[in-house]
């Protein structure tokens, strides 16, 4: 049996989730899962230079330190899998996303976590840096996981949206037919903007269940100026991160709206991930829409988009066979098969890139 391994580090910047899995055909075969959190001053590092508040030895000592974190994920992973490490073809490894600017004279996207060093403290063949190829080919480097997401949750007889509710909210949406391109690309802020006002006002990494946005009320004057954001009437292809959608983005919105209570902002800020994605998803009337992603976890989220999706029907990717937390990592171990194999792992209709393109380096043990 050839198994892979999968580490995936999101723009919440709360931890890696790390898998180990084999494929067989169109059926994912998950053989360990672990979650390794971020310890709280090396996240706070992480997010002060996705906003270009660091130096370059910054940068690179976290590239380092992030490196060994992603490697101690994988070793726990396999420690509890009681997989053999000689059976693990190769580590896929997201990285940690620092800045993401697909758009303009010089486009670039930064993950760090440094491969070389993954593949030392593993042993194992390591794969990264999966995006600058598809962003050299003309592309966005994101959303990157539609490609999985066909191969996987592809139906014959049925249209499927998969809406990952990470950081960043991103949909891949699959014809049934097979004659209509898949569209994908980011619709906008998830968790990213609703954890960040948490943090900004209770000290808090996120709103546990939506409890305190509960105790608040959607300002729909707020809602709408939210809205009026260009990103949200821009053409696909799109992808946006945390450059765009940050706590600064958030306080330059409530500017004119003081007399907001800081419950009712972040009652709002929900609000603007339920109505952003809605507003931008294609006519979902007769298809299915399954979610994964952290947002998931957090039900008052889930029970507005459920609401606001009427009479189409929200379920979870778990009733297609994966877990709505590994959905990511797992992608990730498959773009490594790929990229082992030489196969292309990006969707030209989705990134906007020239052609397809094998993904990633390959840093061998």
């Amino acid at each position: 049996m050839d198994a892979w391994l999968g580490l995936m580090s999101g723009t919440s910047m709360d931890g890696i989730d790390a898998v180990l899995v084999s494929f067989d055909g169109p059926t994912v075969n998950l053989h360990g899962t672990q979650t390794l959190s971020f310890p709280d001053n090396i996240r706070h590092r992480l997010l002060a230079v996705s906003q270009n508040q660091g130096s370059p030895d910054e940068v690179g000592e976290l590239d380092t330190i992030i490196g060994s974190l992603f490697a101690d994920a994988a070793n726990q992973v396999i420690e509890r899998s009681g997989i053999d490490r000689p059976s693990i073809r190769a580590i896929g490894s997201h990285g940690q996303t620092i800045r993401h600017q697909p758009d303009g004279f010089a486009p670039f996207s930064i993950q760090i976590g440094n491969p070389a060093v993954i593949a030392e403290k593993t042993g194992i063949t390591t794969i990264a840096d999966f995006r600058r190829r598809d962003i050299a080919a003309g592309g966005q480097g994101a959303p990157l996981v539609p490609a999985f997401h066909k191969a996987f949750f592809g139906s014959a007889d049925q249209d499927r949206c998969i809406l990952n509710l990470g950081g960043i909210a991103n949909i891949t949406w699959i014809p049934c037919t097979g004659q209509q391109p898949i569209t994908g690309f980011d619709t906008g802020p998830a968790n990213a903007l609703i954890d960040a006002w948490c943090h900004n006002q209770l000290g808090l990494p996120y709103d546990s269940d939506g409890h305190w946005a509960q105790e608040g009320m959607v300002d729909k004057r707020l809602l709408e100026d939210m809205l009026s954001d260009a990103y949200f009437t821009r053409p696909a292809p799109k992808s946006t991160g945390k450059e765009r959608f940050n706590l600064g983005w958030v306080k330059t919105m409530i500017q004119r709206h003081e007399d907001l209570g800081p419950a009712d902002v972040q009652r709002t800020l929900l609000q603007l991930t339920v109505e952003s994605i809605v507003r931008q998803l294609p006519d979902a009337s007769n298809s299915q829409i399954y979610v994964c992603g952290g947002g998931t976890k957090n039900p008052l989220l889930m029970s507005e988009l459920a609401k606001a999706l009427q009479p189409t029907k929200v379920s979870l990717t778990s009733e297609l066979g994966l877990d709505p937390q590994w959905v990511e990592p797992v992608a990730f171990a498959w773009l490594a098969e790929r990229a082992l194999s030489g196969r292309s792992g990006n969707l030209p209709d989705v990134t906007g890139a020239k052609g397809e393109r094998i993904l990633g380096a390959i840093y061998q043990a």
